[in-house]
């Protein structure tokens, strides 16, 4: 469990941890207040739903705490072909797993304020926050905790546009967090990569969305333009906030999500895209979020999932932004 208190010695903030096992087996983080990280690992189950009953990806931030288990020698000087050495280059860099943030049932409201200062508390101690989702709501209380942090750059991978203005009266729902997102006023560029598929948004969301600033990508540009194109266009030495839903990348390579389709990034494309960005700049959070744990084949994605964070991870610390 992780708490802070006020100096009444009041309760403000708590986390939960229910898992058998830390991401990566680092360290659990006790006390918010005492929080001495590189990066902290955060589970958010739980956003803002559609309807009662608890969501299909709600498990993911666990299911990927005990699939990380495979990626324990890389933390204890294994060599990774993927950058061509040992992790870290040496670097001391400290990661620690927060646990959960808890769901509240009947106030669903208190339960992403909740998550929002958490978030913000990891902040305030110097660490940069990676979380796992939960649906795909998560983002926008995620990104809410950085209202005095901007201005930011936000990066979303995904099939989706996920602009709507509400669906059902719901305005916080998954289908919305880039409309929510690109209404924060310290968020000053939003760059949305992978778009695929049909269906998945009216013509007046794309074009509100290119109204507000947006620079969409098709999973096509990213294919036939490469990366590097991409990558010059998002602006030199930003904070970057990265957002991704498991349906933008290639079901190949994250086939665990609720409507996989062809297309998506591919797991060089995805990992060029990470380490390219801590090299550019300073990547200052990231989100995981629309996870089906029973719809992971082998584990392929939660295996992708610990990859993808390795190699950024790494980037960060030869690049200078954690480690010490």
């Amino acid at each position: 469990m992780l708490t802070d208190r006020n100096a009444g010695g009041e309760t403000m903030l708590t986390t939960v941890f229910d898992a058998q096992r830390t991401f990566l087996d680092c360290e659990v983080a006790t006390a918010i207040d005492t929080l001495d990280a590189d990066v902290a690992f955060l589970g958010v189950p739980f956003g803002i739903p559609y309807a009662l009953g608890q969501s299909a990806t709600a498990g993911a931030p666990n299911y990927l705490r005990a699939e990380s288990a495979r990626f324990r020698n890389s933390l204890k000087g294994g060599w990774n072909f993927d950058f061509g050495g040992v992790l870290f280059d040496g670097l001391d860099v400290k990661l620690v797993d927060c646990g959960n943030v808890p769901g509240f049932p009947m106030d669903v409201r208190r339960t992403v304020d909740h998550a929002t200062e958490i978030v913000g508390e990891i902040l305030n101690c110097g660490a940069v926050p990676i979380v796992f989702g939960g649906d795909d709501a998560i983002p926008i209380p995620v990104v809410r905790a950085y209202r005095e942090r901007g201005p930011l750059v936000v990066i979303q991978v995904d099939q989706h546009l996920d602009f709507l203005r509400d669906r059902h009266g719901v305005t916080e729902g998954y289908s919305s967090p880039m409309r929510r997102i690109s209404e924060m006023p310290w968020v000053e560029a939003v760059f949305q990569v992978g778009q695929g598929g049909v269906g998945s948004a009216k013509a007046s969301d794309v074009a509100d969305a290119r109204a507000a600033g947006h620079r969409i990508y098709t999973d096509w540009d990213v294919h036939e333009r490469g990366i590097d194109a991409l990558l010059a266009e998002i602006p030199d030495g930003a904070d970057y906030f990265i957002t991704v839903d498991y349906d933008g990348l290639d079901p190949s390579i994250a086939p665990a999500v609720s409507n996989p389709e062809p297309g998506g990034l591919t797991f060089a494309e995805a990992r060029s895209l990470l380490c390219g960005l801590a090299v550019k700049g300073r990547v200052v959070g990231m989100d995981w979020a629309e996870l089906v744990p029973n719809h992971d084949i082998h584990a392929l994605t939660a295996c992708t999932t610990g990859r993808l964070i390795l190699n950024l991870l790494h980037a960060m610390a030869v690049s200078g932004q954690i480690g010490r």
